[in-house]
């Protein structure tokens, strides 16, 4: 689990993209420290198991899945990734309780200074955007940010960047028609998945449909 708090901003020293796995290797530096094989690292919001780790550099299998349904499948060496490390018992949560599982990915389709923040707005597929709500929890590259707005005809909603964001995320480097991964807040789509099905249960309660 993860906390959303994004820890380092971090090149991609290599990858070997395969048909059905490719190989991530990080220079983890001071962050890699204690790092054991079979730890959990987000990487862009995606939980990455350890698979080796020699002395900085530390190396990480994707398999197919992954790289179909996030960005992970687009880095190479030029890249940076947003990194975070597992939290422990005890730790603070400054962000939301993050799994690192990608619900989905989001296209950046408008960008825009507004005072001292950048508005950034993202268009989703409308089955993910029932789970995004203004002012609530939604985790992008793995970075913890609260909606801003959404407009659900248009199936967008939008973040508010403020310096330090910019300054230390994928989110400041984007451009228009870049993709970020996207994570749901579980607790938000638990709870409208459930009421979704007590009302459809109750509908068919009432008009006897099966």
């Amino acid at each position: 689990m993860f906390t959303g708090i994004v820890q380092e901003l971090m090149a991609v020293k290599a990858i070997e993209h395969g048909p059905d796995l490719s190989r991530l290797a990080l220079q983890m530096g001071a962050l890699g420290h204690g790092l054991q094989l079979g730890a959990s690292v987000a990487v862009n919001g995606t939980c990455l198991t350890v698979t080796q780790h020699d002395d900085d550099v530390t190396y990480f299998d994707i398999i197919k899945e992954t790289l179909e349904t996030t960005n992970l499948g687009r880095l190479d060496t030029s890249s940076k990734v947003n990194v975070e490390r597992s939290f422990k018992v005890g730790d603070e949560v400054g962000g939301h309780v993050v799994s690192g599982h990608v619900s989905t990915t989001a296209e950046l389709v408008g960008l825009h200074d507004q005072g001292n923040d950048r508005v950034l707005t993202f268009k989703v597929e409308p089955k993910w955007q029932n789970y995004i709500f203004h002012k609530g929890y939604v985790a992008l590259d793995g970075a913890s940010l609260t909606v801003s707005s959404v407009d659900r005809d248009n199936a967008d909603f939008s973040v508010s960047l403020i310096p330090e964001t910019i300054e230390r995320t994928t989110l400041g480097t984007l451009g228009l028609g870049d993709s970020v991964n996207v994570e749901i807040d579980s607790q938000t789509q638990a709870i409208v998945d459930t009421v979704e099905r007590v009302l459809a249960e109750r509908y068919e309660n009432h008009t006897g449909k099966v």
